[in-house]
């Protein structure tokens, strides 16, 4: 790789040579005029607005789709490219020996595996779509334009095909869905304390804490709920649980890793409850923060298809948005959809080999072994070591990894709904990863569901890893008609955030009492709506960039009882005490608590011999109630554990930003940082591919933006925003991260950034008078 960086930037340093017109020209698409392609029935009008949004408008649905896979692969070649390389463990090819424990973690999980089982599952129509959406990705590859990391990197990229818009719905499987890393974590906590640590490192849930439905939505009243116990786990040595580690280190590594605080929100409101007198829907999925960003914003009109929202590169679908009827918004529901079985010796195994290619090295050879329950993910750990015979050999069962996964077909459905019965009928097809839909139509029905296969147990929850001697099956999935969902709920409003979804008298169990995300999020949110009474579009903005920190209202009385350590803690505290909890930019307040809060949450690294960070609940429950694990080392309590972690939170940020306490506002280390996944960490070239600027927000804010620990950087957020406007679905709001274009050079590459971090958004409108200057690009059949 060496060699192709130092040509770039030689080309770059060269650019008032030309080099510079150079690179563009040469990979820049074409954007206007006409162009003739093999592949489609009709002339396709493209016309990107003035922010590089493309509005599609065609005869029939497959001409659409096919220029949705166009103007995808035009604008994020590369993003494509790498993401379909990580569903295939094929990243060594490309980026060299670094790469491999990616590889390895990828190849013995088997996503592309999946993805090929699950293609020929879907429907006539989704099958269509898809080769149509093919064809367009590869008639725009064919146009010769090649994206800047194919040229550093010395590749050419292969043709698309069908498998690969398969294969990324694996992907975000896993970032969204499951708990194997809980599993590693719970494991690991009760070896070492016993399973009453579970409750002081990984807070339950508080009986207090808020729930997505209520008793009467879900038919709870007077149902007997399924009780699941934590199992007695089967010890495992350190070396296997460092190996299961070693994946989650690889999954880390690629952006997929679960953080404290990353979640999402959204809500749906009735029209009893708004101005206009219909619906108003909202949706702000907090995903990591990558260059390019994750979402491409787009309008897809054909026949029948007429949707308008976020797509992905590389689904021939609006995955969240809306369509001439009905908006739909999605945050992660969390229900436990996998289970670490503990193999038993003498059970039955088969085993493959894979192939991985390195660039500039020997082809390395994995040995993959998997079980009834799935693939042995204890014996290569993802990480170069190979713990075949250091202990007990660990299984992932997981719903996507199942043949017959008809996901796509659901998220091509809900474009084509316009009513809850074909919006239900789609979710129907829903198999992972399980999330909350929140729904309404220009009607002025709402409604919520949970779709997706949720594992039945029976007298176990799935906490910890358990043995695989056929004693802890899954009893099938909880049926379709029985997952929690409403219409129409009595009181007007259904807030998601993650949050708890049903009451304990729901008949199933759809996570333990540790799957869900801390209620300040969804309590912050349901304040915020229920104090107006007829709310706007205007409100809902507001309530979705709030940054006041219910997490610091907790805190406070805690922390400002604090006994200070020296002239420069009580300086501190004195700040505190007259900060109001709202996480902006210049606040100095929001740097000392979250400083202080990232101290705090490492209180039991000690006791446990390890790097876990402790969500900001389990923090507070010890601090409320003189936990053991304030004590250090074994010695002292909760309040010298305070005194000295505010004083080293203090020297660690005089070491960052001098004397003056003063001039340490949040947002001189609190950035977003949206950085490219292969050269984000290449000195030489993240300068031109990453994208770093101040935010507000904080842990837990509904604007969440939690400080990565140590290093203050956001690197999750909410990834896009919608706000949809059923009364007018035209004035409807949407806005992105970054920018729609991949390439650096590019004009449209991060001129959403601002906007959104901001509080600013785009018009989500069908409507050419919204669009501001336009380009657009005809397409036109070969040969006609």
């Amino acid at each position: 790789m060496a060699t192709g960086v130092l040509g770039t930037l030689l080309l770059l340093g060269a650019a008032g040579g030309g080099a510079y017109a150079w690179l563009r020209a040469t990979s820049e698409p074409q954007r206007a005029g006409n162009v003739n392609l093999a592949g489609l029935g009709g002339n396709v009008q493209v016309t990107r607005d003035a922010w590089g949004v493309p509005h599609i408008r065609a005869q029939t649905d497959e001409d659409a789709v096919f220029a949705l896979g166009f103007v995808h692969w035009q604008d994020r070649a590369w993003q494509m490219d790498f993401q379909r390389r990580v569903a295939q463990g094929r990243l060594s090819e490309v980026l060299g020996e670094a790469a491999l424990p990616q590889d390895k973690f990828l190849r013995t999980w088997g996503f592309q595996r999946a993805a090929q089982s699950a293609l020929p599952a879907l429907d006539a129509r989704s099958r269509r779509l898809i080769a149509a959406y093919t064809a367009g990705v590869n008639a725009a590859q064919g146009r010769g334009k090649k994206a800047l990391e194919f040229r550093i990197l010395g590749y050419t990229p292969e043709p698309w095909q069908d498998v690969d818009t398969v294969s990324w719905s694996k992907l975000m499987a896993f970032d969204l869905g499951g708990n194997y890393d809980r599993e590693v974590l719970n494991a690991h906590v009760a070896r070492r304390l016993g399973a009453g640590g579970l409750d002081q490192v990984t807070a339950p849930y508080p009986a207090d804490g808020p729930t997505i439905l209520s008793a009467d939505e879900v038919g709870a009243e007077n149902a007997a709920p399924q009780t699941g116990a934590t199992s007695a786990s089967p010890s495992l040595p350190e070396a296997t649980v460092a190996a299961l580690r070693a994946h989650l280190r690889a999954a880390e590594a690629l952006g997929m890793q679960q953080v404290p605080g990353k979640g999402s929100n959204d809500w749906v409101i009735a029209g009893s409850r708004t101005a206009s007198g219909k619906p108003i829907l909202a949706d702000d999925p907090h995903l990591a923060l990558t260059a390019p960003m994750l979402w491409y914003l787009a309008d897809v009109q054909g026949a029948d298809l007429k949707a308008i929202g976020a797509s992905i590169p590389g689904l021939p679908a609006i995955v969240i948005g809306r369509n001439e009827r009905v908006a739909w918004g999605v945050t992660n529901v969390n229900p436990d959809v996998q289970d670490l079985y503990v193999e038993p010796e003498g059970a039955t195994l088969t085993s493959r080999q894979e192939v991985i290619r390195v660039k500039g090295q020997a082809d390395v050879t994995l040995t993959v072994r998997e079980s009834a329950h799935g693939p042995i993910i204890s014996d290569n750990g993802g990480g170069g070591l190979n713990f075949a015979d250091a202990g007990p050999r660990v299984a992932l069962k997981w719903t996507a990894l199942q043949p017959g996964d008809t996901t796509m077909d659901a998220f091509l459905g809900l474009n084509y709904a316009q009513n809850w019965a074909e919006f239900t009928q789609a979710l129907s097809r829903y198999v992972a990863p399980s999330q909350n839909f929140v729904y309404a139509d220009v009607d002025g029905n709402t409604g919520y569901y949970a779709p997706g296969r949720v594992p039945i147990r029976e007298g176990w929850d799935g906490s910890v890893p358990v043995p695989g001697d056929g004693s802890r099956e899954w009893r099938g999935f909880i049926p379709f008609g029985e997952l929690p969902h409403t219409l129409n709920p009595a009181d007007g409003l259904v807030v998601t955030a993650n949050n708890k979804v049903v009451p304990d008298g729901y008949p199933y169990l759809l996570g333990n009492i540790r799957n869900w995300a801390e209620p300040y999020r969804a309590r912050r949110i349901t304040d915020l709506l229920t104090a107006t009474p007829k709310l706007s579009v205007a409100d809902v903005q507001r309530t979705q960039l709030d940054t006041h920190s219910l997490v610091w209202d907790d805190f406070r009385p805690v922390l400002l009882a604090t006994t200070p350590g020296s002239d420069r803690a009580r300086q501190a505290l004195s700040t505190l005490k007259d900060w109001d909890g709202t996480m902006t930019t210049g606040s100095v307040g929001a740097l000392l608590f979250e400083a202080w809060l990232m101290q705090l949450q490492e209180m039991a690294r000690d006791e446990l011999n390890d790097a876990t960070v402790m969500n900001s609940l389990s923090v507070l429950n010890q601090l409320r109630a003189g936990g053991d694990l304030c004590a250090q080392g074994g010695q002292g309590d909760c309040a010298a554990l305070l005194t000295r972690t505010l004083d080293a939170a203090l020297q660690g940020l005089q070491t960052r930003l001098g004397d003056d306490m003063s001039s340490w506002t949040y947002g001189r280390l609190h950035q977003a940082a949206s950085n490219h996944r292969a050269f984000g960490k290449v000195s030489a070239l993240a300068w031109l591919f990453n994208h770093h600027a101040p935010t507000p927000g904080g842990t837990n804010t509904v604007n969440v933006a939690r400080p990565e620990h140590d290093t203050f950087a956001q690197t999750h957020g909410p990834s896009y925003r919608q706000i949809v406007d059923l009364s007018d679905p035209d004035r409807s709001l949407y806005i992105g991260s970054l920018g729609q274009a991949g390439s650096p050079l590019a004009p449209h590459a991060t001129d959403q950034m601002t906007r959104w971090i901001g509080g600013q958004y785009l018009p989500m409108s069908t409507k050419p008078a919204d669009w501001g200057n336009t380009q657009t690009l005809t397409l036109h059949p070969a040969g006609k």
